[in-house]
């Protein structure tokens, strides 16, 4: 339950416990705790010891666990601050008196090696409201031996303060409570129907490892069949789930933002197929199916048992384009209105590809009347210059393109309605 003042306890009661533990010949030294490169400015000619603190990293064995002994199983909780504290001790003999200063060293790492725990009784109402000896993690001393290179480097930062005989120690863990809150759940008085406990199945899971769109498109349009490929997908009271982070199911706001749809009769072990509905099949399809990635998963129901879902995959679904306006336009900024289904919802993120060309979408966008009615979506095409050959046009909705191909044809080409001339 340590505080934020927990390292300022750390430090005076290390400077405490040396004062309280010098030895009578050197016990009129003085501790101070200051930077190196001003610590002998305070004591000038007598017997001095400096504590700093120049380092604090983190304790890698408590960043994804509790606080200890703060909460039970399934309380949830956030990790402390675990620290680990690196401190650098020197000595300075008195009237810079290398021999007195040894004495003082000799002393000082006696006294750590002698008490390598810090006691509860040493760090209580050494600083207020640090709560450090509530913790349960005792507070360990250790030394920390940093090589000539190092003890070099660390020196050097200390500006212009001339080097003394000085040695490292590390204390830790010092774990500092997060302030977030904490939620406690109510314990639970049944385990399933009758206090039946878990349900256990030995029959493995159907697992989903890819689709197959018709007339082999790259993503899935409006009124298309879907093939699901995987392993074990026959069952009876299988349904196949989509969720999308958009998708709005019914008016209440706490109802699953997901669509329930049931396989073709006509499914086998490694493909089920399933039907997107059209335009003709719902009337609310324009906004109920919003374009992008949608996550498809399977779900098994089995009556007196919880439901159990396979993996799930992420699958694609285009959106359409309806019509576009003009066709045929003059060389240089070109007004275009293109109506698609399904449609566009307030938070999605529209573009238009104009031919190579990155086209945003103009503010605000033309509301549909009803939600059967595609969106109608105003672009401003800069500077468009002429060609012989039209652009091909594609619009760009949460980072899934319509697909622009005539599949009616024997070889694919380009579909004739979702191209612009430029003269």
């Amino acid at each position: 339950m340590s505080g934020s003042n927990a390292l300022a306890t750390v430090t005076a009661t290390l400077k405490g416990l040396i004062e309280e533990k010098l030895a009578p010949e050197v016990s009129g030294a003085k501790v101070t705790v200051a930077p190196p490169s001003v610590a002998r400015s305070i004591n000038v000619n007598s017997d001095q010891i400096n504590i700093f603190l120049y380092s604090t990293q983190h304790n890698s064995a408590f960043s994804n666990f509790p606080m200890p002994g703060e909460v039970k199983n399934g309380e949830r909780s956030y990790p402390p601050l675990s620290l680990i504290l690196k401190y650098l001790i020197t000595v300075y003999g008195e009237d810079d008196n290398d021999i007195s200063g040894q004495k003082l060293m000799g002393n000082v790492m006696s006294i750590l090696h002698d008490n390598p725990v810090l006691k509860r009784s040493d760090i209580d109402n050494v600083e207020p409201d640090s709560d450090l000896h509530h913790q349960i993690e005792r507070v360990r001393i250790t030394p920390d031996s940093l090589s000539l290179d190092d003890m070099s480097k660390l020196w050097s930062s200390f500006q212009s303060a001339e080097y003394r005989l000085s040695t490292c120690y590390q204390v830790s863990v010092v774990l500092i409570e997060s302030t977030r809150k904490t939620n406690a759940p109510l314990p639970i008085l049944k385990r399933g129907k009758d206090d039946q406990g878990g349900t256990v199945t030995a029959a493995p899971l159907p697992a989903l490892t890819g689709f197959r769109f018709s007339s082999q498109k790259p993503s899935a349009e409006l009124g298309d069949t879907v093939t699901l490929l995987g392993e074990r997908l026959t069952g009876d009271d299988m349904i196949i789930r989509l969720q999308h982070p958009l998708l709005v199911e019914s008016a209440d706001p706490s109802a699953a933002r997901s669509i329930d749809l049931h396989p073709e009769a006509s499914g086998t072990d490694s493909e089920l197929t399933f039907k997107i509905p059209s335009s003709a099949d719902d009337a609310a399809i324009g906004s109920k199916w919003p374009a992008g990635f949608y996550t498809v998963s399977l779900v098994m129901q089995h009556p007196d048992m919880p439901n159990l879902t396979s993996n799930a995959l992420s699958m694609p679904l285009s959106p359409i384009i309806k019509k576009i306006s003009p066709r045929k336009a003059p060389a240089g900024d070109i007004e275009l209105t293109v109506e698609c289904l399904p449609q566009v919802l307030p938070n999605q993120r529209v573009a238009l590809l104009f031919g190579d060309q990155v086209v945003p979408l103009n503010k605000p966008m033309i509301a549909p009347p009803n939600p059967s009615a595609p969106s109608t979506l105003a672009f401003t095409v800069k500077q468009a210059k002429a060609r012989n050959t039209p652009y091909v046009v594609r619009l760009r909705i949460d980072g899934i393109d319509s697909i622009p191909v005539d599949f009616s044809k024997d070889t694919l080409q380009f579909a004739a309605d979702q191209m612009v001339s430029v003269t």
